[in-house]
């Protein structure tokens, strides 16, 4: 953790004075977990692909400006990815497709991957459920694996009000998956 943490904070100083070398590294490093949050919460490799490449865009204007994280620079990104995800939910949506050959190929019966990418809709769509902080708790703690204090640190937030929204998202999400299956059994 301390070498990551020491590995960031050299990243942040050679790009706050726009070190390509270092700029090229931090894209290297993040922008395939940037990429893979991205799919997850929005189910489309184009738009996935898009959010990434505006996540950034806007690290390179905030650097231009004198701007952006003096700290935690992989939660900084995904906080901006995630605001950038959160807008997209506020224009309309796109009409929705019957098959999605987006997703790669993957192992398994037709019937399998079909129950795969059926699960991935709910989940998709409980997360739809939860507040913009929630699901951004949620994606960051059990998805990509980051600890309370950088979370904490990228919505400016103290750790209780962390775990306070990882456990009504949690109760949310139980809830919402929970009455779904039941209304199929009823079905």
């Amino acid at each position: 953790m301390e070498n990551n943490n020491r590995l960031e904070e050299d990243f942040l100083y050679r790009a706050r004075n726009l070190e390509r070398q270092a700029l090229a590294q931090i894209y290297d490093l993040y922008s395939p977990g940037l990429y893979r949050y991205a799919i997850r919460l929005l189910g489309d490799s184009d738009l996935a692909e898009e959010c990434v490449a505006e996540t950034f865009s806007r690290f390179l204007h905030a650097l231009h400006r004198h701007k952006g994280p003096r700290h935690h620079l992989q939660a900084y990104l995904y906080r901006v990815a995630h605001n950038w995800i959160t807008d997209g939910y506020r224009r309309p949506p796109p009409p929705l497709e019957e098959l999605n050959d987006d997703y790669p190929s993957a192992e398994g019966t037709p019937e399998e991957l079909v129950a795969q990418d059926i699960r991935q809709r709910r989940i998709r769509a409980a997360l739809h459920t939860l507040t913009p902080d929630q699901r951004y708790v949620i994606a960051m703690k059990f998805l990509e694996g980051c600890d309370n204090e950088a979370i904490a640190q990228s919505l400016r937030k103290p750790i209780g009000a962390i775990k306070s929204l990882q456990h009504r998202g949690l109760a949310r999400l139980k809830k919402v998956l929970l009455d779904e299956a039941s209304h199929e059994t009823k079905d």
